[in-house]
């Protein structure tokens, strides 16, 4: 991952661990049917998209990903296990992010704050997203 500014590190294997937490963080307020009936284990962003979690979308979502604190942050996807750690990368924006939408191998991209306050999530649907999230 190339970001001009801020501190990068590879973060080798840690694809499910960081999905899983993203999960606990966002998802948590799901009973296991609900997970189940979303087709949250296929792709964890729907629970924006069948709007079971209030969030931003669109222009609004890459608004607030802009002025959010990127003070410590993952980068992450749906199907591999390529996964970030940046740290001080105040100015990111989403078009820095390593991300084509049309790459299917790699899936969708999460960001997510390290403590798990906020998300942002590009997907591979044109229809849906982007995507933010903050936790209150």
């Amino acid at each position: 991952m190339d970001i001009e500014k801020g501190k990068v590190k590879e973060l080798i294997g840690w694809g499910p661990y960081l999905r899983q937490t993203w999960e606990r963080f966002f998802c948590s307020h799901l009973s296991e049917k609900e997970k189940k009936d979303i087709y949250l284990d296929g792709f964890l962003w729907h629970v924006f998209s069948w709007e079971k979690a209030e969030c931003l979308k669109g222009k609004e979502a890459i608004d607030a990903f802009r002025q959010v604190s990127k003070e410590k942050f993952t980068v992450f996807y749906q199907f591999i296990n390529e996964a970030y750690l940046v740290e001080k990368a105040w100015d990111l924006r989403p078009e820095d992010l390593p991300y084509e939408q049309d790459h299917m191998d790699y899936g969708d991209l999460y960001v997510m704050d390290w403590s798990g306050r906020w998300t942002f999530v590009l997907t591979h649907e044109p229809d849906c997203g982007p995507y933010f999230y903050e936790r209150q």
